[in-house]
């Protein structure tokens, strides 16, 4: 039983195999998948790149090459719902593909020969990272540390549950921002990956679970401190949210 985490940026994938005392690295179709163990369990980590097509050959790559059981993918994305935060942590209960749009031979966001628009995320995995979430943010100090809470207003991070939607475009204007909101009312959030990920695993019936950390409103000011995010809250959330994970699924 091998879990596989995605990652789709260096600096969140660093930090899950900080985590890992024994890795092993290998290189398949110019990707370097790190396998090791973390509290017992098997892991492969993986670092997909940016984009929908880059996190689907790295799917089928980790099910077919290295056996993944259960996929997790974590990451940063750009808060759409009300009340949701930088900060905050949207653990996906459902995924889509908000740049699908194959009309009017099919309904516009439903992927062509599936029938659906929606991918429903593992509930049993989204429920032991809703509570790797809950636990992992309980205080807010310990993870980012005090600079970081108070450059980025970290006080009182919330984990939200939902729909994350997911397109092959880095979302930073407002007219682009409430276009989607009012497209898509329930999304929680955007990125680039997940919905392609869930795609995926569901071809080959693999749970997958997905959480993405806020990093940004998707709005004119989504490029306003975001490496320093990324490095000082980002990926410290992602380690130890895993590392809580697997710890009580040890």
């Amino acid at each position: 039983m091998t879990l596989a985490l995605i990652s789709a940026l260096p600096e969140e994938l660093q930090a899950v195999l900080d985590l890992l005392p024994d890795e092993q690295r290998t290189t398949v179709a110019g990707r370097a998948f790190w396998q090791g163990h973390l509290h017992g369990q098997a892991v492969v980590a993986v670092l997909s790149g940016i984009g929908k097509v880059a996190a689907a050959t790295t799917t089928a790559l980790l099910i077919e090459r290295f056996q993944a059981s259960r996929v997790v993918m974590t990451g940063v994305a750009g808060g759409l719902g009300a009340g949701v935060k930088v900060g905050d942590v949207v653990v996906a209960r459902a995924l889509l593909q908000h740049d699908m749009d194959a009309s009017p031979i099919f309904p516009r966001h439903e992927v062509p020969g599936y029938g659906r628009s929606r991918f429903a995320t593992d509930a049993a995995l989204g429920d032991a990272l809703v509570r790797a979430c809950e636990a992992s943010l309980r205080d807010p100090l310990a993870m980012p540390g005090a600079e970081a809470v108070a450059a980025f207003g970290l006080t009182a991070p919330r984990v939200h549950q939902g729909l994350i939607v997911s397109g092959d475009r880095f979302v930073s204007r407002t007219s682009e921002s409430q276009a989607l909101q009012a497209e898509l009312p329930d999304a929680l959030a955007v990125d680039m990956e997940s919905a392609a990920v869930a795609q995926v695993c569901a071809d080959w019936g693999v749970p997958m679970a997905v959480v993405r950390t806020i990093s940004d409103r998707a709005d004119d000011a989504a490029h306003v401190d975001f490496p320093r995010f990324l490095t000082q809250v980002a990926s410290r959330y992602s380690a130890v949210i895993v590392a809580a994970l697997l710890a009580g699924s040890a």
